[in-house]
């Protein structure tokens, strides 16, 4: 047994093929991959890594797996799962995932090309577990499954707590104890016990309002665009792999988009945070349905026309579109009753957060802090956005000129 020391959870203690995988390479790599990406250059305490948060999901699977009385076999394959669900994801986590995706048809949870060969399927062998069955864990398939990918799933419970804590961001804050406690499995749906609707809530609660505040803060969105945008002419530019860009880390990553000409510029700004701003900041009411429903090559050509017409580099304007909003801890299921009922059938807080949600979109268009007001003109005519009749901030054509919060 091993035990490690953890800003969150305090004492973490390591043992059976959780102990073995620890140092396996896979593993080791989240020790330089970001838990938040580009929110560190909005709060710069968020250094936390995916290496210890993955401890921490391991720590409250054991838990969970201790109070609902799984034991043996099934609840190694669980703690393996759990210490390994984060091994798929690329540089910057989730910021570059949907480049990943693009080029690869793999999200950060299907892991099968990547336990199921070298030293991570030598510890799952030698401890008696198939590395496939491992990796249906990870993405979620299974009654045990929901334990690690889930509405009520531990890496939830983790995540918020961690960020929370590193961001100095009081809203996280979960009871995570409780939560483990009252998971129960009922016709093979992982619920909360009876008594625990507002339990749920919590944890519904919790993400709304870290969404805004930090995983969709402005200036995160700003700095995340700029790293698809260099990333993805990295690897248009150069003989870089999807599958070597896939195993980078996030110092790889920044190192490669600086030494490339064609993206230097932009891996510049990202270390020094010398950010693109905000020429459009636009509500969903001011968006034309065609614009909401964009594909990526859509984007990039509106992007294009954008530029012409305000007369500057098509690599000054990014467009970014944010996919529909959505809520899945609003499909959490609680008992109630004897009956397993749909948070969001027994919370009218359900339907309240799904409405803030809603409101808090916003389409952006960024650009260097010198052109971007004239490309923030040539945005509102060229996506024809309905700016006099929509609700919006800061000035009556929707584009912000301020220097707000964080900025």
């Amino acid at each position: 047994m091993k035990t490690i020391k953890d800003s969150v959870h305090d004492y973490i203690e390591v043992e059976g093929v959780a102990l073995s995988l620890l140092d396996t390479p896979p593993l080791q790599r989240l020790r330089h991959v970001s838990q938040l990406g580009t929110v560190t250059l909005v709060y710069p305490s968020a250094n936390h890594t995916r290496f210890e948060h993955s401890l921490g999901v391991y720590h409250l699977a054991d838990q969970a797996l201790s109070h609902l009385g799984i034991e043996g076999q099934q609840a190694e394959r669980v703690r393996a799962a759990a210490l390994l669900h984060d091994v798929g994801h690329g540089p910057y986590s989730h910021n570059v995932e949907g480049l990943i995706h693009r080029h690869t048809g793999k999200y950060h949870d299907d892991v099968h090309d990547l336990i199921g060969e070298g030293a991570v399927a030598r510890v799952l062998t030698e401890h008696g577990l198939n590395p496939d069955a491992v990796a249906d864990l990870i993405a979620g398939d299974g009654e045990l499954g929901q334990l690690v990918s889930g509405e009520l799933d531990v890496d939830r419970m983790d995540y918020l707590v961690r960020d929370a804590h590193h961001t100095g961001v009081p809203y996280g804050t979960i009871d995570h104890g409780r939560l483990v406690r009252e998971l129960r499995f009922r016709d093979g749906e992982l619920v909360l016990a009876e008594g625990n609707v507002q339990t749920a809530e919590s944890l519904l609660l919790a993400r709304a309002l870290m969404t805004p505040t930090v995983y969709s803060h402005h200036v995160a969105r700003i700095a995340k665009a700029m790293l698809r945008r260099a990333s993805a002419r990295l690897l248009e530019a150069t003989d870089t792999d999807p599958e070597t860009f896939r195993r980078m880390d996030d110092a790889e990553l920044l190192v490669a988009l600086r030494s490339t000409d064609e993206t230097a510029e932009i891996g510049r700004r990202l270390t020094y945070r010398d950010l693109y701003k905000r020429a459009v900041w636009a509500e969903r009411a001011a968006v034309p349905a065609e614009v909401l429903e964009m594909e990526q090559t859509a984007i990039r050509e509106r992007e294009r026309e954008i530029a012409e017409a305000a007369g500057v580099d098509p690599a000054a304007v990014i467009l970014d579109v944010p996919p529909e909003p959505s809520m899945a801890e609003s499909s959490s299921r609680v008992l109630v009753n004897g009956t397993v009922r749909r948070l969001e059938e027994q919370s009218t807080l359900v339907r309240a957060l799904q409405a803030a949600q809603r409101d808090r979109w916003r389409l952006g268009v960024y650009a260097p802090a010198d052109v971007r007001e004239r490309v923030g003109d040539a945005a509102v005519r060229t996506l024809d956005l309905d700016i006099e009749g929509a609700r919006v901030s800061d000035t009556p054509r929707g584009i912000h000129t301020t220097l707000d919060e964080f900025e």
